[in-house]
């Protein structure tokens, strides 16, 4: 997949190279001569927000050319000192902008064609400063970035920036009239033998029920009024359904596998709420895992007079699982979901991304958002230490030189997904070369405007594909099926806001 640098460096060459690939969501050019447009501050805002971008001012683009080559002209601007310090003096405004995250080398001007070109760089925030917003009002200050430009974000994502960047985590929220009873002991006590196991001479094991949640983090005293009972943690992870439900109702668990099918199978196994079990973290983690990893090999390996079975797979899958749910945002909408499919698994959860994606596959230690459930995960085994876990899993791949894990961002959903693929680029690359050969033209065309295009809709290749045939859209759907049964096509996202991939190397 492809990811960005971290580090930044600009130069001539730099700017050249942003202007020849065009990407609009990181990229903003304006045509200004001798002050600072005013739309500069909400792409400041949209920038930090999102990824981080270029802001080129002394360029014009003609967003209606599709060749990339003629997009651009270089105008220039006029007093370029007089503006870099109009932008600075801005920028330094709290009343403009709440936070000023540019060093010095972040505002440089460059020489291209002759003229003068006054680069901005704008960093994505770390997320213990967004969102930045501008003119003093967060709420209609506040801008992402997308490939149609800055749009104002929702409340909703603005709320989960401010709670990612409370330095303290989301689940130590104090849940009021929330108490021992709504805890479903049974879960609690396997919890706990799962615990004394790893942790036999433990001073916890001696502790009663309540005192051991309030030690993990699960109960709690409120010093303001002295009220007490159970924090977020403590009821997600332990806590029966129905007082799970009543209180996150926005928040649904599913487990489906979508392996070794047949004929109009839907799914060979799913875990939901049904009824038949209180549906909590720590349940849907022990009840999911052994279904994830039952088909995974296991060589016959001795340590000591005991056998050990959990090779680094086992080890990532387990590491996936805990990390879809240390850093889903539980209070917004959404689905904590698992799915198996022959050849790969997908683990996706509400929330988005705290830090930018080359970070996380480098190891870069963050905070999760639910840091009191990571460490009752930690304490049974689930989890590795602060900025170690993506690597593992990248580390566990590559041993068995599977295709590189995939994580995904899809903010329109406000979720993340992260895909493991147990194929091998060469076994890919095969198979895709022998399964083509059977495809129809159309079917070929469909894959070649899908390259083009991974968001294409199949009204949008049925009015491209018809000419003295009509090619319905009904066609079409008919032939992305084949294509996503033989493994070549797959779907990620909604039916309008998704996206094709085309499973090869």
């Amino acid at each position: 997949m492809k990811r960005g640098l971290s580090n930044h460096y600009m130069d001539e060459k730099t700017i050249v190279e942003a202007l020849k690939k065009g990407e609009r969501v990181t990229l903003e050019c304006k045509k200004a001569k001798s002050e600072i447009p005013s739309s500069v501050w909400a792409t400041y805002s949209s920038f930090a927000n999102t990824e981080g971008g270029l802001i080129l001012l002394g360029v014009n683009e003609d967003p209606d050319e599709p060749d990339i080559a003629k997009r651009f002209t270089i105008t220039g601007v006029n007093n370029v000192a007089k503006m870099k310090k109009d932008f600075w003096d801005t920028v330094n405004n709290a009343s403009k902008i709440n936070v000023n995250i540019l060093k010095d080398s972040d505002v440089d001007s460059f020489e291209l064609d002759g003229k003068t070109v006054l680069a901005i760089h704008i960093p994505r925030a770390d997320y213990t400063m967004r969102p930045v917003f501008i003119n003093n009002n967060m709420m209609r200050g506040t801008y992402m970035r997308n490939h149609e430009g800055d749009y104002h974000c929702s409340e909703d994502i603005i709320r989960m920036m401010l709670r990612d960047a409370f330095p303290d985590g989301n689940d130590r929220m104090f849940l009021e009239n929330y108490t021992m009873d709504d805890i479903d002991i049974h879960t609690l006590e396997a919890y706990r033998n799962h615990f004394s196991s790893r942790y036999p001479e433990h001073v916890f094991n001696k502790l009663d029920h309540k005192e051991f949640l309030r030690q993990l983090g699960g109960y709690m005293l409120n010093r303001e009024n002295g009220k007490e009972g159970l924090t977020m943690a403590g009821l997600l992870m332990f806590g029966k359904g129905l007082p799970i439900r009543e209180r996150f109702d926005n928040l649904r668990l599913d487990y489906i596998d979508k392996s070794h099918l047949v004929g109009d199978q839907r799914y060979s196994d799913r875990l939901t709420y049904d009824g038949t079990w209180e549906n909590n973290l720590y349940n849907f983690a022990t009840f999911v895992l052994p279904r994830l990893t039952k088909e995974l090999p296991r060589p016959f390996k001795m340590n000591g007079t005991e056998r050990d079975d959990d090779t680094p797979q086992h080890k990532a899958v387990r590491e996936a699982l805990t990390n879809s749910i240390i850093h889903a945002d539980m209070v917004i909408d959404g689905v904590l979901k698992v799915e198996k499919y022959d050849d790969r698994f997908v683990f996706t959860n509400p929330g988005l991304l705290k830090i930018p994606v080359e970070q996380i596959y480098s190891g870069y230690e963050t905070r999760a958002r639910n840091q009191r459930i990571q460490n009752m995960f930690r304490m049974i085994g689930f989890g590795e230490n602060l900025g170690s876990g993506f690597p593992l899993i990248l580390s566990a791949w590559n041993e068995k030189h599977w295709l590189e894990p995939e994580l995904v961002e899809q903010k329109d959903l406000k979720q993340v997904k992260l895909v493991l693929h147990f194929r091998s680029e060469n076994v890919v690359k095969d198979v895709v070369k022998d399964v083509v050969k059977q495809l129809t033209v159309r079917q070929q065309l469909i894959l070649e405007m899908i390259r083009q295009d991974n968001t294409i809709s199949a009204r949008a290749m049925s009015e491209s594909l018809s000419g003295k045939e009509k090619v319905t859209e009904r066609t079409v759907q008919r032939d992305l099926g084949v294509l996503k049964k033989l493994g070549i096509l797959s779907r990620i996202g909604g039916r309008f806001n998704g996206e094709w991939i085309i499973n090869e190397p």
